[in-house]
């Protein structure tokens, strides 16, 4: 790994942010970040990526290479919740196994964002089309989670927990549905137009990612007492098994893209895990889950490991099975 990529990584603000509400509950301060605040911001980064990533899709040229990243970024959301799964089982619950497992194989939406700060420190682009596969990457994880629950219990066929609730659920997802309306807005507009809005999505960003970034740490510094009386295995699979996601990514990647910016957004994506949509759709479908093992996985354990060391880690690999 390049040690002055990770030190750079680790004295970007708005990691520090997320290190200070962490500190912040350690101390036992009252700071807190408004919770009209907080959700107007989360509203923002995904209005902001979408609507700039539909600009950046107009200008995309469909091409063969678009449609094999497409394939195989969403083969990864179907693929790692069947072998985190199988992991899993053999020490949790099939309710548990499989609703940590649509979470790993999900994606984080806060995660993608800090990665596309991590590559504009670097100068590095990446494609537009990519924003519309992060949401697209969201369902077929939960759908996958699901069925395997349902496959080894009798869980899926309870009336709540219909195939056709989660689908419907993962589908119409608040946060989905944003930055994907977001990116057919940003798509049809004309470059004239998204000027008009150009200081709104684009000048605040980095200032608003940091407030977020305090506000998850904030959350996370709440929940890893909880988390951490589950035991040594949960927290170790939080820690390896999003590393070991995005090290395999980014090596399989190099046989789509051989665009670096492309290959470390995927990477990124598949190492990820969601605490957003997966909680809401899983609380609705496997009641039975508890959410205070895969929520604080994701958030207080997988999300840092991921912006501290997992994407230095990756660029890494990636620079390196560069041909």
């Amino acid at each position: 790994m390049n040690l002055n990529l990770l030190i750079e990584n680790l004295t970007n603000p708005a990691l520090l942010f997320f290190v200070l509400g962490i500190v912040a509950v350690r101390l036992k301060s009252d700071l807190q970040v408004p919770e009209n605040s907080s959700k107007f911001i989360s509203f923002y980064l995904l209005f902001s990526i979408g609507f700039k990533g539909g600009q950046e899709l107009a200008h995309s040229e469909i091409n063969m290479e678009m449609i094999w990243v497409i394939l195989f970024a969403l083969s990864t959301s179907i693929i790692i919740p069947i072998y985190c799964f199988y992991i899993l089982k053999r020490k949790l619950s099939i309710e548990n196994s499989g609703a940590i497992a649509a979470a790993y194989g999900s994606i984080s939406a806060v995660t993608f964002v800090t990665a596309i700060m991590f590559l504009d420190t670097l100068n590095i682009k990446f494609n537009g089309y990519l924003v519309a596969l992060m949401a697209l990457m969201e369902a077929p994880a939960i759908i996958v989670g699901f069925l395997l629950i349902k496959f080894y219990t009798k869980t899926g066929k309870e009336k709540d927990g219909s195939f056709k609730t989660v689908v419907k659920h993962a589908l119409t997802n608040g946060s989905v549905l944003l930055i994907v309306g977001s990116l057919i807005i940003g798509l049809v507009a004309s470059e004239k137009q998204a000027q008009g809005i150009e200081p709104f999505t684009t000048d605040l960003f980095k200032g608003f990612l940091a407030i977020f970034l305090l506000d998850m740490g904030i959350v996370s510094g709440k929940k890893l007492n909880d988390f951490f009386k589950s035991g040594v295995f949960t927290v170790s699979f939080a820690v390896i098994m999003p590393l070991i996601n995005g090290v395999l990514i980014a090596v399989l990647s190099g046989f789509v893209t051989d665009d670096i910016g492309n290959r470390f957004i995927i990477s990124v994506l598949a190492a990820s895990a969601s605490y957003i949509a997966v909680p809401a759709a899983m609380k609705i479908a496997v009641p039975k889950a508890n959410p205070s093992l895969y929520l604080p996985m994701a958030l207080a354990i997988t999300f840092p490991v991921n912006i501290t060391i997992g994407m230095p880690l990756y660029m890494s690999v990636i620079n390196m099975t560069q041909f």
